[in-house]
């Protein structure tokens, strides 16, 4: 088996400015967007350190829970509003493209639960460019642990190294380097990467970028 090149989901793969109507709505201001965002992956990281599994979903709802507590706000319908509709967020305009312009196996991995990442994709309009959809769900352990990253290979029958990880996280890109596959950074707009430890091999503005250097790679 040669390359398998796995790819985060959400804002790697889709549009989470989406939800910003919905924060805006909710909180009276659509830069919650982020403080929610990264209060759920503290709660799940939290999780992966202590010892006990959180789910993405799980961990979603509380977070608007703690940032209502935080803001003085009532949210009622709104939580499960927004939970929902990370199901059905667009693609990056450049992605569809950029996907087919890639060769060899493809597999999405995400930290979402599998039903909902199959949603997601679905309705993204690009379930079907993938040969697999694959979630940290399944192992019990989220990235940037090494189980997922190590899903991806056993799923291919590839070794750790031939796994390339395309991501718009710096946690996801050194997660992926650390568990010995290698990876691809896009920068998208506020994304930056780490200046600790390992870099990826290559970083580029968008999907479309990344694609034109993996392919150059190939």
């Amino acid at each position: 088996m040669g390359r398998v090149i796995a790819f985060d989901v959400n804002e790697t793969l889709l549009d989470m400015s989406a939800l910003d109507p919905l924060f805006e709505r909710a909180f009276g201001d659509a830069m919650v967007r982020g403080q929610w965002f990264s209060q759920m992956l503290q709660l799940a990281f939290v999780g992966g350190l202590t010892g006990r599994y959180v789910d993405f979903s799980t961990a979603q709802r509380a977070a608007l829970a703690m940032l209502a507590e935080r803001h003085g706000t009532e949210l009622g319908d709104a939580a499960e509003e927004i939970v929902g509709a990370m199901r059905s967020l667009p693609p990056h305009p450049e992605v569809p493209a950029a996907l087919d312009a890639l060769t060899g196996p493809l597999a999405a991995l995400t930290n979402s639960p599998l039903e909902v990442a199959r949603d997601q994709l679905a309705n993204a309009g690009i379930a079907e460019r993938f040969d697999a959809i694959l979630s940290a769900d399944q192992v019990r352990a989220l990235k940037p642990r090494p189980e997922p990253y190590q899903l991806v290979a056993s799923t291919f029958g590839a070794s750790i190294g031939d796994v390339v990880l395309v991501a718009a996280h710096a946690w996801d890109v050194a997660g992926a380097l650390s568990a010995g596959a290698r990876a691809a950074f896009i920068a998208r707009p506020g994304m930056v990467l780490s200046p600790i430890g390992s870099q990826p091999e290559i970083v580029g503005r968008d999907l479309a970028e990344v694609a034109e250097a993996l392919e150059g790679r190939a």
